[in-house]
């Protein structure tokens, strides 16, 4: 570090136009990275549902169709009227587009055909499926849907394609949206936070770079596996927000250089020693914290993790290049544009003039607050135990959203939707199971409760696939239910019997994160332990840091138990009571484990600072509380407001992420860190700065310093 801050003030214009130039060539590169996203991936490719998928795939054909028109008979005409219309439509579609098969009410058989028609009979649908060769991406997907429209006839467009360039529409929409209102405001709090324009506009200038780079981060990502449409608003806005947050870090430390008589190039390696050091510290423990995402099997977790990671880096990189290189730039001019010359000094006093007298107060009465903290926070997160994990679904997309409503009329309007279990019986010693043998499955799972009827529909020598639908009005716990039910049915000898289908599909990737939950906590706890360790030499303070992130995540989920699943509120914020999505539950654990954990490094690296130079625990407390309270907290704030920009999506899912981020930074930044966090210190006294001796060891050999 002590070579690098040389070369930053050495070469500064050097350095800084690097940066830039990298940043905005690649950046521009990234903006491909639109074309190139992912609405799968939720599915554990390992599971049986996975494996019945791809043999279904091999053996029969793309089943799921990628598009399901449905059309409306105008008044005074019957579906029989327009059948030459619509068929025209879609022939000329097969034409323009390679199909793999396209089937609609007018051709269907007499048994397929009753389930293409709505109860009144004044819909019909027709189910096109996409050649998988075709090479239509995301961003041509749109242009399909046109030519399957019929003049003077209503139609509408579902199917799981369908859905899923909704969402990428929906969240590219978000994305500029958030950002458009995010952007001004931040620089609007950093004047007030600074007290001057110039000061508040380096982090803005830095967010704005980290957005680029997280684009390009992503797009390179995309050459090597598939990335969720979520990776692109999570890495840009938490980079965004990661961005603002460590610039506004090291524009403090900067300045308070400045303040003490130091020269420019003297503040400018001294605030790369010590606040960029905590800034490398910082992005280090984050990028810990997210590999634990890397463990799960689905892709979409693991995009996210990826995102998630690019995008710290991407924050801390540009931290420790961009800012200050353009702080030795600037200079004394930091403090330009202000409403009057000492506008900084005196909201630095008036900071640790209040965070004084707030941690002088929580010393007086430690257990008494400790206590009632603790109470209260353990309050929030009894509706816990009601939790359970859910799916996204189309009702995540806005209810005047076309797909979802079109969505909603084949739910409701037709008699089914062929929703139900795929069973596939093959044989286990080399010998092909029977026609009897599967009608015997079929006979089983028919009476199976929550099936409403079980048939063979193919057998090709080798295997026999059975389709299970569903019994009408069942529920999706009922559903469940059936799933283990047919995978508890007996088989001849001699074969085997695996069941996939949507539900089964949900029920196996939910399964797999409650599997591998623990092993990313492990590596999230694991791993935190031994960097603060090895930060500040103590064994007592890692361990309180890692209780405090749990207690910060209990109270969290607890709230977004209380929101989105037990209905309390959610009618406020314009989603439907459901079970908490379970993707979503991975990335909240992540990011808020690894903010609390960051804050505790920022707070806690300014006591262990004071208590080795010699001042007592109480002093150490008031110290570091004094210095980074204002940090602390002006930080939380700039990432609520950066990302509590979710919360205006129309993607319930978002809002779930954008209500779990600003809980979580409010309770975390303000009851946890500026308050229970100090009179726990004061309690442990001088077992806070514990370690065995043979530890001490280590860490004056290996340790990462303050």
């Amino acid at each position: 570090m002590t070579r690098w801050a040389s070369t930053v003030v050495s070469r500064k214009w050097w350095v800084l136009t690097l940066a830039v130039f990298a940043v905005l060539v690649s950046g521009a590169w990234g903006t491909g990275v639109f074309a190139k996203l992912s609405s799968g991936g939720f599915t554990d490719p390992g599971s049986e549902s996975a494996e019945v998928a791809r043999i279904v795939e091999a053996n029969l054909g793309p089943q799921t169709p990628d598009i399901i028109a449905i059309y409306t008979a105008p008044d005074g005409k019957t579906l029989d009227d327009i059948g030459p219309q619509v068929t025209a439509s879609l022939d000329r579609f097969a034409a323009e587009v390679p199909t793999y098969s396209v089937n609609s009410y007018w051709t269907a058989d007499a048994t397929r055909k009753q389930s293409m028609v709505s109860g009144d009979g004044t819909k019909a649908s027709a189910a096109i499926t996409v050649d998988p060769d075709a090479g239509i991406t995301a961003a041509t997907f749109n242009d399909l849907l046109p030519k399957l429209e019929v003049e003077g006839v209503d139609t509408e467009f579902a199917g799981n394609s369908v859905v899923g360039v909704a969402f990428n529409n929906r969240l590219q929409q978000d994305l500029v949206l958030a950002e458009a209102i995010a952007l001004p405001i931040t620089l609007v709090l950093l004047v007030f936070i600074f007290g001057g324009l110039v000061a508040a506009a380096v982090p803005v200038f830095v967010g704005l770079l980290s957005i680029f780079s997280a684009l390009a981060t992503l797009r390179l990502l995309t050459l090597f596996t598939d990335v969720s449409s979520f990776a692109i608003n999570v890495a840009s806005l938490l980079g965004l927000g990661l961005a603002i947050d460590y610039g506004l870090f090291i524009v403090g430390r900067f300045r308070e250089e400045l303040e003490s008589g130091a020269d420019v190039a003297e503040a400018t390696r001294r605030t790369v020693l010590t606040a960029g050091r905590t800034v490398l510290f910082s992005g280090l423990l984050l990028v810990c914290a997210f590999s634990g995402m890397l463990v799960f099997p689905q892709d979409v977790i693991k995009s996210l993790g990826f995102g998630a990671m690019a995008a710290v880096a991407s924050a801390a990189l540009l931290s420790l290049t961009a800012v200050p290189a353009l702080l030795a730039i600037l200079g004394h001019r930091i403090n330009a544009l202000t409403w009057r010359k000492d506008a900084a000094q005196r909201g630095e006093v008036r900071a640790r003039t209040f965070w004084g007298s707030v941690v002088t107060w929580v010393m007086r009465r430690p257990v008494a607050i400790a206590v009632g903290i603790v109470a209260g926070l353990m309050v929030l997160a009894a509706p816990l135990l009601s939790a359970s994990l859910g799916e996204v679904t189309y009702t995540a997309l806005p209810e005047n959203d076309p797909a979802r409503i079109a969505t909603d009329t084949l739910t409701t309007e037709f008699p089914t939707t062929g929703n139900g279990a795929t069973l596939i019986l093959r044989g286990t010693d080399g010998t092909a199971p029977t026609a009897a043998d599967g009608a015997a499955v079929a006979q089983s799972a028919g009476q199976v409760p929550g099936i409403g009827a079980a048939t063979v529909v193919a057998s090709n020598g080798e295997l026999v696939a059975v389709q299970a639908v569903y019994s009408e009005g069942v529920t999706t716990d009922d559903q469940s239910a059936a799933v283990d039910g047919l995978r508890a049915i007996s088989v001849p000898e001699g074969t085997e019997l695996l069941v996939g289908g949507g539900q089964a599909t949900v029920d196996d990737g939910n399964a797999a994160i409650v599997h591998w939950m623990p092993v990313m906590i492990a590596i999230m706890v694991g791993s935190t332990l031994v960097l603060l360790f090895l930060a500040f030499g103590s064994v007592v303070l890692p361990i309180k840091a890692v209780a405090m992130a749990g207690l910060s995540l209990a109270a969290t989920f607890g709230v977004l138990t209380w929101i989105f699943e037990l209905g309390h509120g959610a009618g406020l914020l314009g989603v439907s009571p459901a079970p908490l999505e379970a993707t979503f539950v991975v990335l909240i654990l992540a990011v808020v484990f690894g903010l609390s954990t960051d804050y505790e490094v920022f707070l806690m690296s300014r006591m262990v600072e004071a208590h080795e130079a010699g001042a007592t625990t109480e002093e150490a407390v008031r110290f570091g509380t004094e210095r980074t309270g204002r940090i602390v907290t002006a930080a939380a704030l700039l990432l609520v407001v950066v990302t509590g920009a979710f919360t205006i999506s129309g993607l319930s899912i978002m809002r779930f992420l954008g209500v779990g981020m600003i809980v979580a930074l409010l309770v975390d930044a303000t009851v946890v860190r500026m308050l229970l966090v100090p009179s726990l210190v004061k309690l442990m006294g001088e077992a806070n700065w514990w370690a065995p001796a043979w530890m001490k060891k280590v860490h004056a050999k290996v340790g990462l310093g303050h």
